[in-house]
């Protein structure tokens, strides 16, 4: 998994791609995801769009950065998932968790209107 940042009016944008399958990876994107909260980043999407495969690690991974990012704050939002992960966040009910948009764009634009 690959993980590539940038920050939009103020929201940090995450643009994970590859698979997101636990491990180091998972565990270093969490690490980052606790420290940028603390340094006041509490406004944060993740762009699935380059995500390819997702498992129940992964799902843990954006539960935990959903759980850090909220504890100091803030919100995280999920931005493009494939049909194949909108499904998945159906059938463990985490679509009632975390707010998705059809786009990066779209998840930064509702930071502005609440």
């Amino acid at each position: 998994m690959n993980v590539n940042e940038r920050d939009v009016d103020g929201v940090l944008v995450l643009e994970l791609s590859g698979d997101m399958m636990g491990g180091p990876e998972a565990q270093a994107l969490n690490e980052r995801l606790r420290k940028l909260a603390e340094a006041g980043k509490k406004r944060v999407v993740i762009d699935l769009s380059g995500v390819k495969l997702i498992n129940s690690s992964g799902l843990g991974l954006l539960i935990a950065g959903l759980t850090v990012v909220r504890n100091k704050g803030g919100d995280l939002r999920l931005a493009s998932p494939s049909a194949k992960v909108e499904k998945l966040l159906e059938v463990t009910k985490l679509n009632k968790v975390f707010r998705s948009f059809p786009s990066a764009d779209e998840a930064v634009q509702s930071f502005q209107t609440n």
